[in-house]
């Protein structure tokens, strides 16, 4: 849902920072690593409950996430990198949950275990479209630069990682913000199975 409107806020400032590391001679696939690995990072310091320092490294991993697509622009972006972004980002989402239920399983486990049901959810529901959009030749007009047809909702990349953040900073409330993301993510799997079956349809009448 607010995935295009920060995306318009921060294109100029990642296109300068990416503008940088081509001039240093860094890939796209390398800045796409990096931020995977800082991802994991992450990932265990919030298993081991020290959520602050994992916060901060969510935030660097999300920052290389967010400069992987310009600095493969002013390059030249490739089917395996879109391929490499998008597979990493999926593990990196579902890990976080995970880190929070090894750092307190009695208590986070099950709230963990729905949000990732409802994560797959939203997930398979975004690749499988994208797929077939693929197919038919459908583009989103609205987020061209996507490697992907950028099929949104209430629980996009932005509204996830300010949920991730909330759980950071009171981790003791995970349970209840993971129940109420679920409950989003829901609404956002049954959205777009809506527009799916929408856009979808028959090939010979017009989307």
């Amino acid at each position: 849902m607010l995935d295009r409107t920060v995306l318009k806020l921060l294109s100029p400032w990642l296109d300068r920072a990416a503008a940088g590391l081509v001039r240093r001679g860094v890939g796209a696939d390398s800045v796409t690593l990096i931020g995977f690995g800082l991802g994991a990072v992450a990932a265990l310091a919030i298993a081991s409950g020290a959520t602050l320092t994992g916060l901060g490294f969510v935030a660097l991993s999300r920052l290389a996430d967010g400069l992987d697509g310009p600095v493969a622009r002013q390059t030249r972006p490739t089917d395996r990198g879109a391929f490499l972004d998008i597979a990493l980002d999926f593990v990196f989402y579902a890990s976080v949950p995970l880190a929070f239920a090894w750092a307190d399983p009695a208590r986070n486990a099950l709230p963990a275990a729905v949000l990732l049901a409802a994560f797959i959810g939203t997930g398979s529901s975004f690749l499988a479209f994208a797929a077939l959009a693929e197919r038919r030749g459908l583009r989103n007009l609205a987020l061209p630069d996507k490697g992907l047809y950028y099929l949104g909702g209430l629980t996009e990349g932005t509204e996830t990682l300010l949920c991730f953040a909330a759980m950071c900073l009171w981790p003791g409330q995970f349970p209840i913000l993971a129940g109420v993301f679920a409950a989003l993510c829901v609404l956002t799997w049954v959205a777009r199975l809506r527009a799916g079956w929408t856009l979808l349809r028959d090939p010979d009448r017009p989307a």
